[in-house]
């Protein structure tokens, strides 16, 4: 699935809980300060412990300033598309162009029933859907008094009015495969959420959406996609969908939108610790997507590979020999002094050996996956099986994708030791800063050794002679990798558990 080229927008995915009115408008007055571009509301009116959504929007428009506010997603069975149409346009008016409709096809169905709406068959549920957007947009478009027929709704003669100051995006909520057609033929938006569509669905999802589109001659480019995500922040990388550091979070994103065509993301924070994971998402994860669509974007103009998410920071290119017999001069290493035993305060150091033999293992893996596609024992299509079954697969199939997932995933836990792990060491234990230097160097050696192997990747996909390159590569990049994360180990674990650091 391509990048669509649209603008990457950022929100936040808020529960209207009447006891809890005020937090809710401050977190959206501070999403608003804080520069996203969303703030979407969940719909439920047979919820009794909710607010209505469209005064809870219409109060909001009136308390921000720059977001764009949307039911997230409108109850359909319970909203009469007509007076939904109007509702919609004139929240746009009042406030000034910053209203779009999400809208779904109805759920909870006894619930609906309960407040004296009509209980749907998942097929006339979608056919509902379909002649409701005809009447929203009928009513939105200036003319003649509309005329619509229709076994759920229909227009006798409405007159279109009041009209919304921009055109409003119609964003679908859709998961199964008549909704998903239904967002291809008549969508301005997909809103899927993690809970509902994981991030290995949502290729096959996209795609019908995609079909859908083209069968209706449109260009499934105009299809903004917008995907409501929840996780954890923490220093920690793992391999679990967002669950760790921002830099994982702004990989991970960047790739649904490079690879699948997502433009918006919006949070749903926990219950614990919102404000905390609004601002980290809107100050720091953010930032870093929009930095790495831009590169990439501009590395395609520029007929170049795409850039990474984290981006390595390789020494000086061409100041280390990759093939010298110890590139890393393993012979001069730095020892720390020994230090008194004590007690062990924490088990940094143990999952610290944990994170590394991930790495480890992953990366005999990619040698493995080298070494038979240079003796011919491994097609495209066989090597996908095997690659998919990966932690670090990320959804990507293709060998050179990736090996250049584990480049960003090794880069960023590079990166977290050198902006949180080495500094407290060096403040804790002075004795340790010659180890750390020396650290430090090797992780710009390793990051040269990547680049060259991103390098040698991307001369592959054009000439399928350089794999011996890259398979000469790959065996540098294990030996100096194991040869590092063993010196680390030797050096790091037990001051790590001793000291008591949590990173």
């Amino acid at each position: 699935m391509p990048d669509h080229g649209h603008p990457p927008r950022f929100g936040v995915f808020l529960t209207p809980a009447a006891e809890d009115h005020r937090e809710t408008v401050r977190l959206a007055r501070l999403a608003d300060g804080l520069g996203l571009d969303l703030i979407g509301v969940q719909d439920h009116p047979y919820q009794p412990a909710f607010l209505d959504t469209w005064t809870l929007l219409t109060h909001l428009a009136a308390r921000t300033e720059r977001a764009v506010l949307f039911p997230h997603v409108a109850n359909l069975p319970l909203r009469p598309p007509a007076v939904l149409a109007r509702s919609a346009a004139t929240l746009d008016i009042l406030s000034g162009g910053r209203t779009e409709l999400g809208i779904g096809a109805g759920a909870f169905w006894d619930a609906i029933a309960a407040l004296g709406g009509p209980r749907r068959t998942p097929g006339e549920a979608v056919e509902a859907l379909e002649e409701a957007i005809g009447v929203i947009r009928a009513l939105w478009t200036p003319g003649p008094a509309a005329e619509l027929p229709g076994r759920h709704y229909r227009l006798d003669g409405a007159r279109p009015g009041p009209f919304p100051v921009h055109p409003i995006g119609i964003w679908i909520g859709s998961y199964k495969k008549r909704m998903l057609e239904l967002t291809g033929r008549l969508g301005d938006g997909w809103l899927p959420s993690a809970a509902y569509a994981p991030p290995g669905e949502l290729a096959a999802m996209s795609r019908t959406v995609d079909d859908a589109a083209r069968a209706a001659g449109r260009d499934p480019g105009a299809i903004r996609r917008i995907y409501t995500v929840g996780g954890r922040f923490s220093r920690i990388p793992s391999d679990r969908f967002l669950d760790g550091p921002p830099e994982q979070w702004a990989r991970e994103l960047t790739e649904l939108a490079l690879g699948h065509g997502f433009s918006g993301f919006v949070l749903a924070p926990s219950a614990a610790g919102t404000e905390r994971e609004l601002r980290t998402f809107a100050e720091e994860v953010a930032p870093l997507v929009r930095e790495a669509i831009a590169a990439a974007r501009a590395g395609a103009v520029a007929g170049d590979a795409p850039a990474a998410a984290v981006p390595p920071t390789p020494a000086e290119p061409g100041s280390i020999d990759l093939y010298s017999a110890d590139p890393l001069g393993e012979a001069t290493r730095p020892r720390a002094p020994a230090q008194p035993p004590g007690p062990a305060l924490g088990d940094t150091g143990a999952r610290l050996t944990r994170i590394h033999d991930g790495l480890r293992d992953e990366m005999r893996q990619i040698t493995e996956a080298v070494a038979q596609v240079a003796a011919g024992q491994r097609d495209a299509a066989s090597a996908r099986s095997m690659i998919n079954s990966l932690t670090l697969r990320q959804n990507y199939w293709t060998l050179g994708v990736f090996c250049t997932a584990y480049s960003r995933t090794l880069t960023q836990h590079h990166t977290i030791e050198d902006r949180y792990m080495f500094p407290e060491l060096r403040a804790r234990q002075a004795s340790l800063g010659p180890v750390v230097e020396r650290l430090e160097h090797e992780h710009e050696i390793i990051a040269e050794a990547l680049a060259g192997l991103d390098a040698a990747l991307v001369a592959l996909v054009q000439d399928d002679g350089r794999i011996g390159e890259v398979r000469d590569l790959t065996a540098v990049l294990e030996r100096i990798l194991l040869s590092h994360l063993g010196y680390e180990e030797e050096e790091l674990v037990e001051p790590l558990d001793r000291l008591g650091i949590d990173v």
